[in-house]
């Protein structure tokens, strides 16, 4: 298996160590980036375009693919699900078309679509100015969330629970958006929709993370991840647990939401990364991303429910059928967290050898290195990294996680001002 994996901006080295997962499942794995460091992958098989148009990716992927003659093309970035069908059809590779790959990036786009196809979701209202966003959030009635339609990683994302509130925070949103490192990672040349922020209402339930697979119409649920952290008015997306302590029922209702979801995106053969949280009893889409999840979901995927979505993405890419089955716990516990920090500019990260050589650990990745920047709500929402560790429960395996991360030292030279 040859295949091509797909950047137009490079995000740091945060997607080697999944690179280096491919080349291990045993494929001969070559690098595409339209702009990138010089040291991201073998030489031999990493290539930049020199700018970020698509037509620059689209030329180098060309001349490379006459050399080469890959199997599949794919890539780990949200900011690159676009150009990546138009790559990948460029090539005569599979891919899931232009138009389900904006309708799964752009949150506006995705909620008309499953008001469209009946799948249950948030009240939603794209708002161009603060006094349409304060009407729409007294329509819904408080709280609401506030988020970009071209967001990821819950960056400039808020949960807003008054008029005063919604004033200051619809500030920050609008003025933080075009400064998105997700957005500004994205190929020139394409159309990917409206670039602004939406208004949300509220869902008050818990809330999962789902690998998931679509495959000629049938989805399955790979995997489940309970979010279990306590939340403010900022989403750090920082605690989870598997196996999901959902009922059978519940995970049949999850199914079939995913399913309307999938099926009003347009979606017929592609990884998914889910996410859904309940209102009452029923359970609504957040979002549904046509890439795996970020962090360690495909380890507690493995682990906790014997679903791999890295190499599902694999086939997928080449236009083969996963190895898949619906949903099946095992009797594994694995409780993840993010790293948190401070913000400011990172000095040194020291990690003592009682954390890197525990027996529980099963993942562990920094997103920062010394001289990085980390912006902190509402400036941004950069985290240090994240780390996860299995149990005989979740209690125990959080309490691994725990203690494990808070031996980890993390020195600032300066720290973030918040004014």
């Amino acid at each position: 298996m040859k295949l091509l994996a797909l950047e137009a901006s490079q995000n740091a080295y945060y997607y080697l160590s999944r690179y280096q997962q491919i080349v291990d499942f045993g494929a001969d794995l070559f690098v595409l980036n339209g702009i990138g460091t010089d040291d991201l992958w073998r030489a031999d098989r990493y290539r930049r375009a020199g700018g970020k148009h698509v037509d620059d990716l689209i030329r180098h992927a060309k001349a490379w693919h006459a050399e080469e003659n890959f199997d599949g093309v794919f890539t780990f970035s949200e900011s690159a699900v676009v150009a990546l069908p138009v790559v990948a059809t460029a090539l005569g590779l599979p891919n899931i078309g232009v138009e389900a790959a904006r309708t799964s990036r752009n949150k506006l786009i995705m909620r008309q679509a499953h008001e469209r196809g009946g799948a249950a979701h948030p009240r939603f209202r794209f708002v161009t100015d603060l006094d349409a966003a304060l009407r729409a959030a007294e329509d819904f009635g408080y709280p609401v969330i506030v988020k970009p339609t071209l967001g990821c990683s819950s960056n400039f994302v808020f949960r807003v629970d008054d008029a005063d509130q919604l004033r200051e925070r619809y500030r920050q949103a609008y003025e933080g958006i075009d400064r998105m490192s997700w957005y500004n990672m994205a190929a020139g040349g394409l159309a990917l929709g409206p670039h602004g922020l939406l208004v949300e209402s509220f869902l008050d339930g818990h809330e999962h993370l789902i690998e998931a697979l679509v495959w000629d119409d049938e989805v399955y649920l790979g995997s489940i991840v309970d979010r279990v952290t306590v939340e403010g008015d900022t989403f750090d997306d920082d605690v989870h647990h598997a196996p999901t302590a959902l009922t059978a029922e519940q995970v049949a209702d999850v199914h079939a939401v995913v399913t309307a979801g999938v099926r009003a995106q347009g979606l017929n053969r592609s990884v998914l990364h889910a996410e859904v949280r309940f209102h009452g009893d029923k359970p609504y889409l957040l979002e549904i991303a046509v890439r795996p999840g970020g962090g360690g979901l495909d380890f507690m995927a493995r682990l906790s429910a014997d679903y791999d979505p890295i190499k599902a993405m694999m086939d997928v890419a080449c236009g083969v059928k996963p190895q898949v089955h619906h949903y099946r716990p095992t009797d594994v516990h694995t409780a993840a967290m993010c790293l948190l920090c401070e913000g400011g500019t990172i000095e040194s990260i020291g990690v003592p050898p009682e954390v890197a050589d525990a027996e529980e650990l099963f993942y562990l990745k920094f997103l920062a290195r010394p001289g990085d920047v980390i912006r902190r709500p509402p400036h941004g929402n950069n985290i240090l990294g994240g780390i996860g560790a299995v149990g005989t429960s979740f209690d125990d395996a959080m309490r691994v996680a725990t203690d494990l991360a808070g031996k980890i030292e993390v020195q600032l030279a300066h720290q973030q001002l918040d004014r």
